[in-house]
C-alpha cells in the first residue's frame, strides 16, 4: 500500500496523508449513520461535555462508561448561561464515542478494511488491536479545541506502538479547525499518561518537555477522503472553529498486540467483547 518513500517520510515526520483513502460512497455511508445516531440521542440524558483543555469530565460516568459502548458528548460552547441548547442538537454534539468501530455495522464495516491492515502493517503494527472509534463533528462556530497532546498518553503499551488513523470526512481546512503537528516531533520522549483505576483517573505528568508552537507546527490540511496517519508520540491539536463550515472526522486509534497493553489504560477488553483488528 505504501511506497518507500511514503515509509520514510513516516518514519522522518512521524505522519503520512494519503489522498482519496475512502470513497465518496463510504464518507457518505458514515456521515449518514453517524446523524442516525445523533437523531436518536436524547439531549435531557446525562451526558458528557467533551475537552481536552481540562480533565474534569473524564471522572464522568458518562465518558467512562463509553469506553466500550456508543455516546454522544456536547461541543463546550453548546449551552447558554441557563443550560439550554444554543441552537440543534445536530449542531451541538462534539463526538460519538468510542466503540463504533465493534458495535455498529455501518462504522464496522467502514472499519475493517484490508487496505487499512495493509497499511498498518506497513507503518510497524506486526498485529494490529484497535481499541477506540471517535467521529468528530467540530462543529461551525464552536468546535473546541484539542490542546496539545500525544496519543500514546492514552494508549500506553511498551514499547509505544498505538498509531492513529484519522479520516476526513469533509475538507479539513486551517479555517475550519484541521489539525496542527510538529515533523519529527514523534522522536520526543512521552509527557503525560492518563490512566484508569475503576472509576477514579488521573493525567500523570510524565516529562516537562515543552509542547510545540506555532513557530514548528505544520498544519495538516486535506480533501475529504484522505487518511491520516501518525505515530502516537506526535504532537498535535486543532484550533477552535470559528468559521461557517464544520469538519467532520472519522479516527481509530490501534497498537500492536506483541507489545504490552497497559492495564491502567483507560479502555480495556475481556471475553465479553474481545479486542479485534482491521479485519
Amino acid at each position: 500500500m505504501l511506497t518507500a518513500a511514503q515509509q520514510q517520510d513516516y518514519q522522518r515526520d512521524g505522519y503520512l496523508i494519503l489522498p482519496d483513502f475512502k470513497s465518496p460512497a463510504e464518507i457518505a455511508a458514515l456521515r449518514e449513520r453517524a446523524a442516525q445516531i445523533v437523531d436518536a440521542f436524547d439531549p435531557s440524558a446525562p451526558a458528557g461535555i467533551f475537552s481536552t483543555r481540562e480533565q474534569q469530565h473524564n471522572s464522568d460516568a458518562w465518558f467512562l462508561g463509553s469506553d466500550n459502548s456508543i455516546r454522544c458528548f456536547f461541543e463546550e460552547e453548546a449551552f447558554d448561561a441557563q443550560g439550554h441548547l444554543k441552537q440543534d442538537k445536530s449542531l451541538s454534539i462534539n463526538k460519538i464515542g468510542h466503540a463504533m468501530h465493534d458495535l455498529d455495522p455501518v462504522f464496522r464495516a467502514f472499519s475493517a478494511d484490508a487496505r487499512l491492515a495493509a497499511v498498518a502493517r506497513e507503518l510497524g503494527l506486526r498485529e494490529a488491536q484497535v481499541w477506540q472509534s471517535m467521529y468528530i463533528f467540530k462543529q461551525p462556530g464552536i468546535g473546541g479545541e484539542v490542546r496539545w497532546h500525544q496519543d500514546a498518553t492514552y494508549f500506553d503499551t511498551d514499547p509505544v506502538s498505538v498509531t492513529t488513523f484519522w479520516f476526513a470526512l469533509e475538507d479539513a481546512t486551517v479555517d475550519n479547525g484541521c489539525m496542527w503537528a510538529e515533523p519529527g516531533g514523534h522522536r520526543s520522549p512521552m509527557r503525560e499518561r492518563f490512566t484508569r483505576h475503576g472509576n477514579a483517573v488521573a493525567l500523570e505528568k510524565l516529562d516537562g518537555t515543552p509542547w510545540p508552537d506555532d513557530s514548528t507546527a505544520v498544519p495538516l490540511a486535506c480533501k475529504a477522503g484522505s487518511l491520516v496517519c501518525f505515530h502516537g508520540l506526535l504532537p498535535h491539536y486543532s484550533a477552535p472553529n470559528r468559521s461557517a463550515v464544520s469538519r467532520h472526522a472519522y479516527t481509530l486509534h490501534a497498537t500492536d498486540a506483541h507489545t504490552a497493553y497497559s492495564p491502567a489504560n483507560w479502555i480495556q477488553r475481556d471475553a465479553a467483547l474481545p479486542v479485534r483488528g482491521f479485519l
